[in-house]
């Protein structure tokens, strides 16, 4: 198993998505309507769908609160149970310190998992706007971001919170390290 492939982030073109998306007869567009509007069908599924995305997008919040919580709660004990040094082997720490190592991995394949199904809505929801008389996040936002190329104009969320638990991490391995070594 190549662990590179599961660390870097990678998305499907939206070539790969168009002909997937529509049902019918193939990739038959939707026709205006007598007014010159598109069907109100495709207006109403651009909705849900968006909707559907930011609600992934608030999970993904939730999820960092609860885990930036549990990690904060557990620092906060660990500095206040440490007064005295414990009368136990230290090597005793091992298993929690494991235990939380796991719990920062399983962190971090969360936000990872969140990003991948995040970053799959947005292609959808672009080749939805494809079809809609405005592209506002496809062609307009995304386009005026930099698409997130360039940091200066935009450093994706998703490329940031993914540190988070890297450095629960590293500070838990540094915390044992001290601890066993003194």
């Amino acid at each position: 198993m190549n662990l590179a492939r599961y660390l870097r982030p990678t998305t499907v073109a939206i070539d790969d998505v168009r002909p997937a998306l529509w049902t019918g007869a193939g990739d038959a567009q939707p026709q205006p309507t007598a007014e010159g509007s598109h069907p109100a069908v495709l207006l109403e599924q651009y909705k849900i769908y968006v909707e559907m995305a930011d609600r992934v997008s608030a999970r993904r919040g939730l999820t960092n609160t609860f885990f930036l919580t549990l990690n904060t709660i557990i620092v906060t004990a660990f500095g206040t149970l440490w007064k005295d040094e414990p009368r136990a082997s230290t090597w005793f720490l091992a298993i929690p310190a494991v235990a939380l190592l796991l719990q920062c991995v399983a962190w971090f394949w969360i936000l990872s998992s969140y990003r991948q199904l995040n970053s799959a809505k947005y292609i959808v929801i672009g080749a939805l706007e494809e079809r809609l008389p405005a592209s506002p996040y496809w062609r307009a936002e995304w386009t005026a971001l930099g698409r997130g190329k360039d940091p200066s104009r935009y450093w994706p969320l998703t490329h940031l919170e993914q540190w988070i638990p890297v450095s629960f991490a590293v500070v838990y391995i540094g915390a044992f390290i001290v601890v066993v070594s003194a």
